[in-house]
């Protein structure tokens, strides 16, 4: 009894819900594998090719057949599909939010982080043996993933997991991580254990992107190909096809040539006929190149050859090994995902994705997707609460507290955030707070600034960091407005015009930012 309490109070749940009642994360993905009874699971390929052959003309057994096969193929990404999530570097382009954090582990959309997006997509995959390398800041990340994940992820037949894999030295090995290929090569013993456990395919993802994907498709085109190596590919356009490592391809898929955000004749040269993909013939048209999207099917096998063998000293999968691995003659194809995908990488990029989430007219990707959640810790915080003020196009996460007078517009407000009578909030994304403050607590921060936005104070084109205290009549609005400038030691920076206020700073009462 002991134990089943101590796994639901870990559960996962799609956030916004809390509580009894909620939605655990692995009853959702593991209720889709256990439809199939073990007996179903040991059925061989055979049993089901006849099966299947002795069904035409009867819907009922040809529709269980599909069903059987489906469950099957599932069963098998469970057991045959390692998840390595790459966290970055040291998140240089979003400081100053990975000051104290890993890159994976910054907050998003109001109740979840980064990390959350790539571990949803492994789980509604039945992709359940997940690794993240990083190897800065890991200690909330790890914290996360633990509590979020380690206590739901598989079941009494299928070990699952998702683990933080940091940056170490070793007698062997003194070489902190110097790449993405490196951060894995640096694993492949403890990678080769999963495969001597039935593993045959590594899935490597990034850990800032923006997305939705069944990796089970991605995972069948990969092995029907017979490819050592298949990329992820994003259709776009010309305007949009310069700002991306872009790839060519042949009649049947396969990549033939890489070129770095090309420009001008070398750009059209990359123009390629993407139904070969899949893609639909007007969507073709208007989006004939082929963008890298920095994920990754391989043989694991032939990674470890690649990695240990051929290129030892190579250390991006992007820049070196794939181009690489072509000119030794293996076979990388590509597969075409239309759906929406971003790079958040940059604070800009960051925060036009968040705020993108609460307009109605530029939402392309919806938390809101009960066939496919966006899991993450669960928090058992009260609802929020909105006293007489104004909102509008805004995400509010859990447990906040909006007193009367406020107006939000166009803002993503994060967990825990308290907002003070009369305050102004205009696009503007609020990562929340770690912990609500007491008046006691309150009093050992000078002048008892409790953490949240002040009485009368406008915030506008502004992210501000967690745990922030933001005096009364104060005003952040960009006022010279400058493009770059770097004042954390008055507790903020501009980034592309965006004020950023840095975690755990205070801003008194009266200051015009």
């Amino acid at each position: 009894m002991q134990g089943a309490l101590a796994q639901r109070g870990q559960g996962l749940r799609p956030a916004g819900r809390s509580g009894r009642g909620q939605r655990q994360v692995p009853r959702a993905a593991v209720a889709r594998r256990n439809r199939i009874s073990r007996s179903q699971v040991v059925v061989s390929a055979s049993a089901v090719a006849s099966q299947a052959k002795g069904v035409v003309g009867h819907n009922g057994s040809a529709s269980a057949a599909a069903e059987l096969r489906d469950a099957n193929a599932t069963l098998e990404m469970s057991r045959t599909v390692l998840g390595i999530i790459l966290g970055g570097g040291a998140g240089s382009r979003l400081y100053p939010l990975t000051k104290n954090r890993a890159k994976p582990a910054v907050p998003l959309g109001a109740n979840y982080r980064l990390i959350d997006i790539p571990v949803s997509n492994c789980v509604n995959s039945n992709v359940t043996k997940i690794y993240t390398l990083t190897q800065f800041n890991s200690a909330s990340l790890n914290r996360h993933l633990s509590q979020a994940y380690n206590g739901t992820v598989g079941s009494y037949n299928s070990r699952g997991f998702v683990e933080v894999l940091a940056a170490s030295q070793s007698p062997m090995r003194k070489e902190w991580f110097q790449g993405t290929a490196d951060a894995v090569r640096q694993y492949m013993w403890l990678f080769e254990e999963a495969v001597r456990d039935g593993v045959e395919d590594f899935l490597i993802l990034s850990g800032d992107h923006l997305y939705r994907m069944d990796y089970r498709e991605f995972v069948r085109k990969h092995r029907e190909s017979g490819a050592a190596i298949t990329i992820a590919a994003l259709p776009c356009n010309e305007k949009n096809a310069s700002a991306f490592g872009l790839m060519k391809i042949d009649e049947e898929g396969r990549v033939t040539e890489f070129a770095e955000k090309p420009k001008g004749d070398a750009l059209k040269a990359m123009a390629v006929d993407t139904t070969v993909l899949g893609v639909d013939p007007a969507t073709a048209k208007e989006k004939p190149y082929i963008a890298s999207m920095g994920i990754y099917v391989t043989k694991a096998s032939a990674l470890k050859e690649m990695l240990e063998v051929h290129m030892p000293e190579a250390n991006d999968f992007g820049n070196e090994i794939i181009p690489g691995a072509r000119k030794m003659g293996y076979k990388i194809q590509a597969h075409a995902f239309q759906g929406y995908w971003e790079d958040i990488g940059t604070i800009e990029a960051f925060y036009n994705a968040n705020l993108a989430l609460a307009n109605p007219l530029k939402n392309d990707f919806s938390f809101y997707d009960k066939d496919a959640p966006i899991y993450t810790m669960s928090r058992f915080l009260p609802p929020s609460k909105v006293v007489d003020s104004e909102i509008h196009n805004a995400i509010i996460g859990d447990g906040c507290v909006i007193k009367s007078g406020s107006s939000i517009r166009n803002s993503v407000i994060g967990l825990r955030t308290l907002v003070q009578e009369g305050a102004t909030i205009e696009d503007t994304l609020i990562l929340g707070a770690d912990y609500y403050e007491t008046k006691e607590e309150c009093s050992f921060v000078p002048g008892c600034m409790p953490i949240g936005i002040g009485r009368n104070s406008t915030v506008r084109k502004a992210l501000l960091d967690k745990n922030v205290r933001i005096g009364d009549n104060v005003q952040i609005v960009n006022k010279e407005g400058l493009k770059e400038a770097n004042r954390e030691d008055e507790g903020f920076i501009i980034k592309d015009g965006i004020v950023v206020i840095v975690k755990n700073a205070l801003i008194k009462s009266g200051t015009v930012i």
